[in-house]
């Protein structure tokens, strides 16, 4: 692969670009608008991940950050087997940085994604596989593992700013106890904090890699808990 230039912003071109698809989601403009994406969207992206990446192994020492399509810069093509919506384009961005030896999706990490107007960033893990159930929800109720998570999310959503996500069963699984003072969080199919803004200047320079880094680094105590016991 050809050496990646410095990150130094996205561009206005870049959201105009996203905008545009979303108006116009045929394969028939995007191969006309082709040379946009790749080099106004993909290959932006791509600076992106390298720089981030070097950064966030100062926090995370074995974060993958591969500056490749379906590594870490998601597929703009859409899977549309099991989908209402036959458009073929995501009109969004995703990025993901992730640690551990599963399957990519499978492990925790960090998540930026840049919509038209506004930019989404999380770290924890989205979904858990169906084995990793048990290991999360024993330690949200063991007496210090427990205890450790809440503080983290307390610690995380002071500030008004973060958010705590993945909220999704009405009732606690069988096994356990419904009265408990974590019960809240076995409802969770997902364990996430996340950030939602509008566009910030800094994403048009160098200076939205040390924005999106103080973020994750705000989620970083969620990752590592994370990482050491629901696995």
């Amino acid at each position: 692969m050809a050496e990646l230039d410095e990150f130094g912003g996205f561009t206005k071109d870049t959201f105009k670009f996203l905008k545009s698809l979303e108006k116009n989601n045929t394969k028939e403009w995007f191969e006309d608008h082709r040379e946009t994406y790749e080099e106004k969207v993909f290959q932006t992206a791509l600076s992106f991940i390298s720089g981030m990446g070097e950064r966030l192994r100062s926090i995370a020492p074995d974060i993958v950050a591969i500056p490749k399509t379906d590594k870490s810069v998601f597929r703009i093509y859409k899977d549309v087997r099991f989908s209402k919506d036959k458009t073929p384009y995501k009109t969004h961005v995703g990025i993901f940085f992730w640690e551990g030896k599963r399957k990519k999706l499978e492990n925790p990490g960090f998540y930026l994604q840049l919509n038209k107007n506004s930019i989404f960033i999380a770290g924890g893990l989205y979904v858990f596989p169906k084995d990793l159930f048990k290991p999360y929800r024993d330690s949200v109720v063991h007496p210090k593992r427990g205890v450790e998570l809440r503080r983290i999310l307390n610690r995380i959503t002071k500030n008004g700013l973060y958010r705590f996500g993945g909220s999704q069963y009405k009732r606690v699984p069988p096994g356990y106890d419904n009265g408990h003072k974590n019960s809240d969080l076995l409802l969770y199919k997902g364990c996430h904090a996340y950030y939602e803004t509008s566009l910030p200047e800094e994403i048009y320079s160098s200076k939205f890699i040390d924005y999106c880094y103080d973020i994750f680094r705000e989620f970083v105590p969620l990752h590592i808990w994370m990482r050491e016991y629901v696995k």
